[in-house]
C-alpha cells in the first residue's frame, strides 16, 4: 500500500464538486435547509485524526513518556487516514460546489444556507489535512544503519 496521492485527491474533489453544482441548481427550490450537524461530524473526525497523528508519531518516534506504537494499531490508523482522506475530498469538493452556487445566487435562502455550506468545506478540508498527517505519522522513519552505504566486497 502506497501514500495516498493528490492527484486522486484532487480528482474525487473535482467530481464531487460537478455533482453538488448540478444537484444544488437542479434541486435547490425542493431542498431543506443545509444542516450543520455534517460540518461538525467531520470536524470532529478531524480533531480525533489531528490528536492521533500527534500521539503517533511521538510514539512512533519513541519520544519520553510514550509507549512505542503497536504496528496493528498503526496499519488501522493508515487505513482510516486513506478512507478519510478520500471521504474528506469527496465532502469538500461536494461543498465547494454548494458554496459556489449558493455564493451566485442573489436570494436570501441561499445567503443564509451560505455559512453552513461554508463550514463544511473548511470541517472537510481540515478532515483531509489531518488524515494525510495521521498517513505520515505513521510511517516508519529511516534507521541510521539504512543511509550508510552498502557493504562493499571484501578484496
Amino acid at each position: 500500500m502506497g501514500p495516498t496521492r493528490l492527484s486522486t485527491l484532487v480528482v474525487a474533489a473535482l467530481a464531487a464538486a460537478a455533482v453538488g453544482w448540478l444537484v444544488i441548481s437542479s434541486w435547490y427550490v425542493r431542498m431543506p435547509v443545509i444542516p450543520w450537524l455534517p460540518s461538525v461530524t467531520l470536524a470532529a473526525l478531524a480533531v480525533f485524526e489531528g490528536y492521533a497523528a500527534l500521539n503517533t508519531r511521538a510514539r512512533v518516534d519513541r519520544q519520553p513518556g510514550h509507549d512505542p506504537v503497536n504496528p496493528l494499531l498503526a496499519a488501522r490508523f493508515v487505513v482510516l487516514a486513506k478512507a478519510s482522506s478520500l471521504a474528506g475530498a469527496i465532502f469538500a469538493g461536494f461543498y465547494a460546489g454548494l458554496v459556489l452556487w449558493l455564493f451566485i445566487q442573489p436570494t436570501r435562502a441561499a445567503s443564509n444556507d451560505l455559512p453552513a455550506a461554508g463550514s463544511g468545506l473548511v470541517a472537510a478540508v481540515a478532515l483531509v489535512a489531518a488524515a494525510l498527517w495521521l498517513e505520515r505519522a505513521c510511517r516508519v522513519p529511516d534507521r541510521p544503519e539504512d543511509s550508510d552505504t552498502p557493504d562493499q566486497p571484501a578484496d
